[in-house]
């Protein structure tokens, strides 16, 4: 009894696995990674600047951006996944930025807050 795969021939053909295709994929992660490395670096590097402190969290948000971006979109494939799963994910974002805002808001005006 033979199997499909001896049957059709070469099972990594079958499958997209091309070690070409592979190799392109690995190189990907391996450039990914090497990113958030020098990110990393550029955070610790940042720290030693001894910014203002508005200044370091909104420098420190944005490399953690990057990297947040780096790693949903690269290691967790979002950019390879479907519209609907994008649209859960902007829609998380939004409600993120939202809650970041309330703060904010019952803070400059005291809109919320009755004393």
């Amino acid at each position: 009894m033979t199997s499909d795969h001896a049957a059709t021939g070469d099972h990594a053909a079958d499958h997209g696995h091309d070690p070409a295709e592979i190799d392109k994929h690995v190189r990907v992660y391996i450039t990914v990674f090497v990113a958030l490395m020098v990110l990393t670096v550029v955070t610790v590097a940042i720290s030693y600047l001894h910014l203002a402190v508005p200044m370091a969290v909104a420098v420190a948000l944005f490399v953690a951006t990057v990297k947040g971006t780096l790693v949903a979109g690269y290691f967790m494939h979002l950019l390879s996944e479907k519209k609907l799963i994008l649209a859960v994910l902007a829609l998380t974002v939004a409600f993120f930025f939202v809650l970041l805002a309330l703060p904010v808001l019952t803070h400059s005006n005291g809109f919320w807050i009755h004393e």
